[in-house]
C-alpha cells in the first residue's frame, strides 16, 4: 500500500461512508488519520480503512 500523506486524496472503503472521496488533513499516529470530506467535515479515520487514490 502507497504511504497516506497530508493531502493524499483517498476513497474509504469500510463504513457508512464507503466509496467516498476524502482527503488526509492530519496524521494522528502509526494507525489513524484526520480526513476531511467533500463537505469540509473532519473525521478520524483508519488507515486500514482507506486506499489512496493514483497521483
Amino acid at each position: 500500500m502507497a504511504a497516506i500523506d497530508i493531502g493524499r486524496k483517498c476513497v474509504k472503503l469500510r463504513g457508512r461512508k464507503t466509496g467516498e472521496t476524502v482527503t488526509v488533513s492530519k496524521k494522528i499516529d502509526s494507525n489513524f488519520v484526520e480526513v476531511t470530506d467533500s463537505k469540509g467535515k473532519t473525521k478520524r479515520c483508519n488507515i486500514r480503512h482507506l486506499e489512496p487514490l493514483p497521483a
